[in-house]
């Protein structure tokens, strides 16, 4: 199946119209609903296989799904790349192993982002600052949507370089097809 075949399948399934309040606080009339794409094992399978050409063949330790969103992605992707995944929380827990993130260690590793939709980037920018205050290395990553609000740009203002399978135009321009 093609890149647009794919983006009009996950427009088909997601996309969702009303009023939505993203987690930068902005007021959104479109919405990409993560867990119907993420729920369905076909879609999210391809989605994972479109993305594993942009996940660097050397230089990566583990890849870093970011909660809730980007786990299930980063799970599917680990299967399609052979790389481990870590799961990262949006704060440490208080008890049991009290880690940030479970599955591996991070402290000198090389982790590479997976998150599912970025609007502003904050919940990256949360994750990576944490990460690396935790000794891992974390300068690339990917994710399914960017909103196009100015999420990648401020990513890269912290050396972060993230790449999206689409932008919300191009599921747009997909879903009118």
């Amino acid at each position: 199946m093609s890149h647009d075949d794919l983006a009009r399948d996950l427009f088909n399934r997601s996309h969702l119209t009303g009023e939505f309040t993203l987690r930068s606080g902005v007021v959104a009339h479109e919405y990409f609903d993560k867990y119907l794409f993420e729920s369905d094992p076909v879609l999210l399978r391809r989605i994972a296989e479109a993305l594993a050409p942009l996940v660097p063949a050397h230089g990566v330790d583990a890849l870093a799904g970011l909660e809730t969103g980007g786990i299930p992605i980063a799970v599917m992707l680990s299967q399609v790349t052979g790389l481990p995944a870590l799961f990262v929380r949006k704060e440490a827990k208080t008890y049991g192993t009290c880690r940030l993130a479970e599955g591996g260690e991070v402290d000198g590793r090389r982790l590479f982002i997976v998150e599912d939709v970025v609007t502003s980037g904050g919940a990256v920018l949360d994750a990576v600052g944490e990460l690396r205050e935790r000794g891992a290395v974390v300068e690339q990553g990917v994710c399914v949507i960017d909103r196009e609000s100015g999420g990648l740009k401020n990513l890269a203002d912290i050396g972060i370089e993230l790449k999206a399978l689409f932008t919300m135009t191009e599921l747009k321009t997909a879903g009118a097809k």
